[in-house]
Parts: C-alpha cells; sequence; structure tokens
C-alpha cells in the first residue's frame, strides 16, 4: 500500500519530482522563485529530492554540495555579473516533461572585479 493505493509487488514505480516540488502542502506559493525558503534547514531533507534518496540516490551528492557552494562563491566573489540589458531577471519556466527549465535562457554579462585582475594573469 502506497499513499493508500494496492500496488504489485514487482511494479516499477516513477517519482514525479516535479509535482513534489510543486505540493502546496508542504510549500508556500510553489510557482515563484524564493531561494530563502532554504536558508532555514528543512525538517525533511526529502522535500526537494534534488540527488534522488535510497538506494538509487547519487553516491556524489556529497562533494556536489561542496563543490557547487565553492563554485557559486568563486564566481560572486571573483566577477561583477549583470543582464545583457540591464533589466531583471526573467524567472518564467518551461515546463518540460522531465525538467523545469527557464522560458528564456539567462543571458548575463560579467567581468572580473577590479581586485581580482592580478589572479586572472
Amino acid at each position: 500500500m502506497i499513499g493508500g493505493y494496492s500496488v504489485p509487488r514487482g511494479t516499477t514505480l516513477m517519482v514525479n519530482a516535479w509535482a513534489i516540488h510543486r505540493d502546496r502542502v508542504f510549500w508556500d506559493n510553489p510557482d515563484e522563485f524564493i531561494p530563502e525558503r532554504f536558508e532555514e534547514k528543512l525538517e525533511d531533507k526529502y522535500k526537494t529530492i534534488p540527488f534522488g534518496v535510497g538506494r538509487r540516490g547519487c553516491p556524489g551528492m556529497n562533494l556536489g554540495y561542496r563543490v557547487l557552494g565553492l563554485a557559486l562563491g568563486t564566481l560572486i566573489q571573483a566577477f561583477e555579473w549583470e543582464t545583457i540589458d540591464g533589466g531583471e531577471i526573467d524567472m518564467t519556466a518551461s515546463y518540460g516533461d522531465l525538467l523545469m527549465c527557464k522560458l528564456k535562457p539567462l543571458q548575463a554579462l560579467c567581468k572580473p572585479r577590479s581586485n581580482m585582475i592580478a589572479h586572472f594573469h
């Protein structure tokens, strides 16, 4: 029994991460881009399921979390960023079968911060 449904033994189940990420029971305004919602520690770390769970979970999850933080921090520290037209970033989503992408791809300009130029030579 899963969620009140009788599932026959040996059935392959597919997890719908898109639906989990938009479940209004767990998330306020699930279709809005609000990264601040993840600043607080989640009671249930499986709400977001970014790397899968259980036996089939990603073995590199911990490394991925560490590298992502270092890479993003380096990009923010070393470069000045702005949109090409100087406007706001359009966060309109394009819904696909398995992924949710931006409707319009992000195009940004970056230039090294003045105190970082010596490190690039």
